[in-house]
């Protein structure tokens, strides 16, 4: 049984992209004596390798990076102090389904997909392994991806569609009693990227003469993204960017030291990596502060 009075439950994708869109929050909550639960759909196995040294790893050769992104996990998690951390189904049950970049700069389903893969996973098999996950964390509130997956990517839409259906049947007390006993949470969020906070950040490189970062990006056209009206709540993280930044060197193989996201941190810092933002999709909104948002994703509870 978990003691905590306050219990979040995120629900992702791969590793890295919890570090990227909440490591502040998880960190911050985790400070602050609530429970919090990840759970990752894919250990990443189609992921690009961004360390020389290892490209053996990369699905066209060894075909084993799944295991390594497991342990960049591992130790992202210890840097943001997370220490319940699962993946569906147990590590490597639902493989990478990988992606490719369409014309927009969006994201989409590769044009080849093995049948293993998340994205052809069925929705009630891997929804009932989340039902019980949440039936036993019990979590006030749970956060994913928006029904795009953000910006496109087919496992970011499917950890969208799994978290959206499971966190319902969870609450449903004659369905799959054999789950445990059923909970609903009291909200659920998408995480969301603000376009403002990005554009910012682009034009601040532009000012800086660094014109390959995010290379052909229009600040004025944000390709994928949230509007500032659509936001609801905001997670001023500042006090621990310094180990949201640390838990992304862990992810190496997917993270690139002189990448855009350290870019954007040398000259933006807690500006940029601190601040997450929120989109409230089930629940009743909570006390807000001078600018409108929420600034505890357990407002009003």
């Amino acid at each position: 049984m978990i003691s905590a009075d306050r219990r979040i439950l995120f629900v992702h994708a791969h590793p890295d992209d919890e570090t990227i869109g909440n490591g502040a929050t998880m960190a911050k909550y985790v400070a602050e004596g609530a429970h919090v639960t990840l759970v990752t759909c894919t250990a990443g196995e189609e992921g690009e390798v961004l360390v020389p040294d290892l490209a053996h790893l990369a699905v066209d050769r060894d075909d084993a990076l799944g295991p390594h992104r497991v342990n960049e996990l591992i130790t992202a998690m210890a840097v943001l102090g997370v220490t319940d951390f699962r993946f569906l189904g147990g590590a490597g049950h639902f493989r990478d389904s990988g992606m490719k970049w369409a014309a927009d700069g969006t994201a989409t389903a590769a044009d080849e997909t093995r049948e293993d893969t998340f994205w052809h996973a069925d929705l009630t098999v891997a929804s009932d392994l989340l039902v019980e996950i949440i039936r036993e964390v019990r979590p006030q509130v749970v956060v994913t991806y928006d029904q795009f997956g953000n910006y496109g990517h087919p496992d970011h839409v499917q950890a969208h569609r799994v978290a959206v259906y499971a966190t319902h049947l969870a609450g449903v007390g004659s369905y799959r009693r054999d789950l445990g006993e059923p909970w609903q949470a009291s909200k659920f969020y998408w995480t969301a990227m603000a376009k403002s906070q990005m554009a910012e950040g682009i034009r601040h490189l532009r000012a800086a003469g660094d014109t390959t970062t995010f290379e052909g990006w229009d600040p004025d056209n944000i390709p994928w993204g949230s509007d500032d009206e659509d936001l609801d709540a905001v997670i001023q993280g500042g006090d621990y960017v310094d180990a949201k930044m640390d838990a992304m060197r862990a992810h190496s193989t997917q993270i690139s030291l002189d990448g855009p996201f350290f870019a954007l941190s040398n000259n933006l810092g807690n500006q940029v990596w601190g601040a997450e933002h929120y989109r409230l999709a089930q629940g009743q909104r909570g006390p807000v502060g001078p600018d409108g948002l929420e600034t505890d994703l357990f407002a009003g509870l």
